[in-house]
Formats: structure tokens, sequence, C-alpha cells
């Protein structure tokens, strides 16, 4: 099972329609994905919530794509919060991770993307090579909630293929 991360709080995000755009894409190709929104999670502790969130979803995905939002040059707390709270042998060892990078700047979100390598490589998962940084989205969305731009395109589909070969 594959899950995609929209790894922000925040609501209507540019985040949420990229990450919606790979979930379409994905479907394009026959595969089916789950896709979580962080909207409305509380993350701030270990809850019965996030325990029922790791039964129904987390411990099932031997897959994960990050959709990372640039917050102050990293990644939003709330997407940190995720992994610290949930039981991290189960749900991240040995599993494997796609990371896309989102800003509204020049670099794509390139040093919060380095900053969740170096933590999901801590508790041990597999981060693939090809790490997507999308900048401008808001213009690449411009006011719409997908990416027509054919370049961008292309690359999340080279991105997403790569991904779903990798042995």
């Amino acid at each position: 099972m594959i899950t995609i991360i929209s790894g922000t709080n925040r609501k209507d995000s540019n985040t949420s329609k990229v990450a919606e755009l790979y979930r379409r894409l994905l479907g394009d190709k026959g595969i089916a994905v789950s896709l979580l929104s962080l909207e409305g999670l509380d993350v701030s502790a270990r809850t019965p919530a996030i325990e029922q969130l790791e039964k129904d979803v987390l411990l099932k995905t031997e897959r994960f794509i990050f959709i990372a939002p640039e917050y102050n040059g990293s990644i939003p707390g709330v997407l940190k919060s995720l992994i610290d709270n949930t039981d991290v042998k189960k749900i991240w060892g040995g599993k494997k991770a796609l990371l896309t990078g989102v800003s509204t700047g020049r670099a794509g979100n390139l040093r919060g993307m380095e900053h969740l390598t170096g933590i999901l490589q801590y508790v041990k998962m597999h981060v693939h090579h090809n790490k997507l940084p999308i900048s401008v989205v808001d213009k690449l969305l411009n006011g719409t909630s997908t990416i027509s731009d054919k370049t961008t395109l292309q690359a999340i589909d080279e991105q997403l293929t790569e991904f779903l070969d990798w042995k």
C-alpha cells in the first residue's frame, strides 16, 4: 500500500493540492493509494486517534510519499510531530519514502527535504534519491487546484515511475 502524506495542517493549502495531484496521477496508472491529510489531526501527543491511524493506515503502508511545504527553511512541525508520536519502529522502519517539496520561492523546499531525509533515515526509512522540488507552486497552480505545466508534470511522472519501479 502507498500512502501520500500532505505535510501541513493548513486548510486549502498548495500542499494538499499537490498531494491530490499525486493521488490522481497514481490513479491514472492504476495504483490505489491512501491520502493522509494532517488538517484537523491532533498529532501533539500519542493519542487513541494516532493509534487508530496507525492501525488503519500507517502499519499497512509499505511506501510513503511525503509532500512537504517549506516552513521557515524546513518542514512543518505538524509533520515532525506525526513521526514523533507514532510507534517509530513499527510504522517507519524499513519502509520506502519519496519526497516532494513545495514552496512559493525558488528552491522548492530543498533545505526542508534534506531535513526530512535526515529524520526519515534516522527512523530507518529508505529515501528515494529523486527528491522533487516544486518551486513557485502558487504560480504553477495559477489559482486552480492542479498543475498544468508540462515540464512539471513530466518531472512528477518520471519521479513516480522510478518510485514504483524501485525494488
